[in-house]
């Protein structure tokens, strides 16, 4: 209900207010919430805000906001509110740590914290591993043309070496970059969990393995020092893995010695440990003196724990998982290919999924290729058939507000192999879609499984531009193929609505109706489709086919097109069609028909109110108003109170806002406008609070 500037004041206040807010952060697609008491959300009147897809309440007092692409912009709007600065700044250490105490109750808070935790360490490099892969990408393509062989270092010559550094420059130094992401999301200095991670890059470290071959070159460098070290650098190869092991005397002890370029396990344990040891430190040094100590210490203790201890621990556990679905994938590569396309749809909606693109990860730095991205494939193009199912359903119902949905997941799918707009702005919503959805995902995996598998031989995301990445090509263009046309034939067959929810399209609001959210599980879905098919579908008043409602003016004012309406958000009708209103005398905003309050910012300046006839309107109470942070509005209702027509919503002090030099024009709109035939202006010049502004009509049947 809310605009583009009202919308992150809208969840803020629906959140509790910045008071109610320990932390917050986001990923790809969802704000992050970490509160003090998530009780108070009204979860329905959250996913009624314009821009949310969902909400996904957790336990610990944990809430995700669901927003879809465009959460970047709406986390930056929200911190950037008059209300969220300084906050959390008088919080202490010793506060957040007995907060996230308080929260921890149960286990299922600790597996949500480690999900968190995985998730936040991945998350922020989203993009530059996306950019990664389309070089990749697009290296794949020279290479499948036989214009260039990126296999034979020697053969391709300098400039393709060049762009080689382009892309594995991110694989390589990812440890170091989980290292930083790992240590900010655990609350300590990010550039010291960075530090101790590099050290297992730096070029001296890794001149510990050269000094084992003796075999190197007489009369070079290395050589000398290979004879030199020859008796404190041993190797052997395990005949298992088909790995070389080499281990260094240091300090008279052993280190096991490992590339670490592209390790993902490593720095996530390093993190944890270091957070314990960083925090203690903190406790032990008085601040005057944290600078330099508990950073030094830090370095003492965790490089050399992570040398001898947990570096090797990491590998090896890594190694160990890997070795157990290559096993898997090498005897039963069809169960194998079957299961990774089921498992990822229920994974990713709850973030679950990391584990398994580390896994991905480590097999490409082990293995020198990987065999789980080729089945994940066949659930991310089942995935975009689906997307495309209902796009072509869309099209032809002429629902305007599902086509703009639709086609941008179906291209972020497509272009980018991003999943989560197509889930969290469709697939999540409508029951029915999944089911047809596991369908192409079964029958794109058995053919991977029946083709004998697929390997990739470096991460990407599973999209249209990195198709030349896996091999074999041809079987892997079959199974994602198959899966796509799969999901879209079903979809487009028996439709992804049920009847019920085919009544209530029309009364659908712009920009989507209200999400259903990853948290609920299969037994809720059941228990609403039972319920659904009891339940008669009510069409509302002004929802009925070619009925006409007017809708009164919720002020005294001038009356001005919206068209005039000095701000491009309401005046180019995005957010709905409507009128101005440039209010005379004294400023009382009134409620122009009983409904709910679903939209009232402490500010006073927007309010949303989903109408019992079926309209649902947006008073805008002046432009950039917000910026007054309430003052000189009296508001008389919150979030989620009912109202009746005539009701005060809020007084306005005329002097205060002329003062801050903001206009008092105030718009009044239909935000459901997709939902009706036409939305008229009945009204010119000045016309009296309640009465006739707006005419609205419902398409015929």
């Amino acid at each position: 209900m809310a605009t583009t500037t009202s919308t992150p004041e809208a969840i803020l206040d629906a959140v509790g207010g910045p008071g109610n807010i320990i932390h917050l952060t986001h990923c790809a697609t969802r704000l992050r919430f970490e509160l003090n008491d998530a009780s108070v959300i009204d979860k329905a009147a959250v996913e009624a805000i314009p821009g949310v897809m969902g909400a996904v309440p957790q336990s610990g007092d944990r809430y995700q906001i669901i927003i879809g692409g465009a959460v970047q912009g709406v986390y930056t709007d929200i911190m950037n509110l008059p209300a969220m600065k300084g906050q959390g700044a008088d919080a202490s250490d010793a506060d957040v740590k007995a907060a996230a105490r308080a929260k921890a109750r149960g286990k299922n808070a600790y597996i949500d914290a480690f999900f968190e935790y995985l998730s936040d360490s991945f998350r922020p490099l989203l993009p530059v591993l996306l950019g990664a892969s389309l070089i990749i990408a697009f290296e794949a393509v020279l290479d499948a043309a036989g214009w260039v062989d990126f296999r034979d270092d020697t053969a391709k010559g300098a400039t393709w070496v060049f762009v080689d550094a382009m892309w594995r420059s991110v694989f390589y130094f990812l440890p170091v970059m989980v290292a930083y992401n790992a240590s900010k999301k655990l609350n300590i200095d990010p550039w010291v969990g960075t530090a101790v991670m590099a050290a297992m890059l730096t070029p001296n470290f890794m001149s510990l393995n050269s000094m084992a071959y003796t075999e190197t070159e007489e009369g070079s460098g290395l050589y000398t020092a290979a004879l030199m070290f020859s008796d404190q650098v041993t190797c052997t190869t395990n005949e298992t893995l088909g790995t070389e092991s080499c281990v260094a005397q240091v300090f008279g002890l052993p280190m096991q010695l490992n590339d670490y370029g592209g390790q993902v396990f490593v720095p996530l344990i390093m993190a944890a440990v270091l957070a314990v040891v960083y925090k203690g430190l903190t406790r032990i040094f008085p601040p005057n003196l944290q600078m330099v100590f508990v950073p030094f210490f830090s370095f003492v203790i965790m490089i050399p724990v992570t040398a001898f201890v947990l570096g090797p621990i990491g590998v090896w556990a890594g190694n160990g998982i890997g070795a157990a679905l290559a096993w898997l994938n090498d005897s039963a590569p069809i169960v194998f290919a079957i299961i990774i396309p089921l498992l990822y749809p229920f994974l990713v909606p709850l973030g679950l999924h990391w584990p398994l693109n580390a896994l991905m990860l480590i097999n490409i730095d082990t293995l020198g290729y990987d065999f789980i991205q080729g089945p994940m494939g066949a659930w991310n193009f089942a995935c975009f058939g689906a997307t495309a199912g209902v796009l072509v359903l869309a099209i032809r119902d002429k629902d305007k507000v599902m086509r703009q949905t639709a086609s941008g997941a179906l291209a972020a799918g497509l272009f980018g192999g991003i999943s989560e707009p197509s889930l969290y702005g469709i697939h999540l919503r409508f029951k029915r879609i999944y089911p047809r959805m596991l369908v192409g995902c079964a029958v794109g995996g058995l053919i991977v499984g029946i083709g004998g598998g697929l390997k990739a031989s470096t991460f990407v995301f599973t999209s249209l531009l990195t198709i030349p990445v896996f091999s074999p090509m041809v079987l892997y263009i079959i199974a994602i193929a198959a899966a796509f046309a799969t999901s879209m034939t079903l979809i487009v067959l028996t439709d992804y609505r049920t009847k019920e929810e085919r009544a209530e399209a029309a009364a659908a609001a712009a920009g989507g109706a209200v999400q259903a959210s990853a948290e609920e599980t299969a037994a809720d879905l059941a228990l609403e489709a039972d319920s659904a098919k009891d339940a008669a579908p009510e069409t509302k008043p002004a929802l009925e086919p070619g009925a006409v409602t007017e809708l009164p003016a919720p002020l005294t004012g001038t009356v001005m097109p919206l068209d005039e309406v000095a701000d491009p958000v309401f005046s180019s009708g995005a957010v709905g069609q409507g009128a101005g209103l440039t209010p005379v005398g004294d400023i009382v905003v009134t409620a122009p028909a009983d409904g709910t309050v679903v939209v009232a910012p402490a500010s006073g300046h927007a309010f949303g109110i989903t109408l019992d006839n079926g309209i649902e309107i947006l008073v805008h109470v002046g432009l950039d108003t917000v910026n007054l942070e309430g003052k000189g509005f009296d508001v008389k209702v919150a979030q989620g109170d009912r109202v009746k027509a005539g009701q005060e919503l809020v007084t306005v002090d005329r002097a205060v806002v002329e003062e801050a030099g903001y206009p008092l024009t105030t718009p009044v709109l239909v935000t459901n406008t997709a939902s009706f035939a036409s939305v008229e202006v009945v009204a010119e010049g000045e016309i009296a609070s309640g009465a006739p502004l707006l005419r609205v009509t419902a398409p015929e049947a």
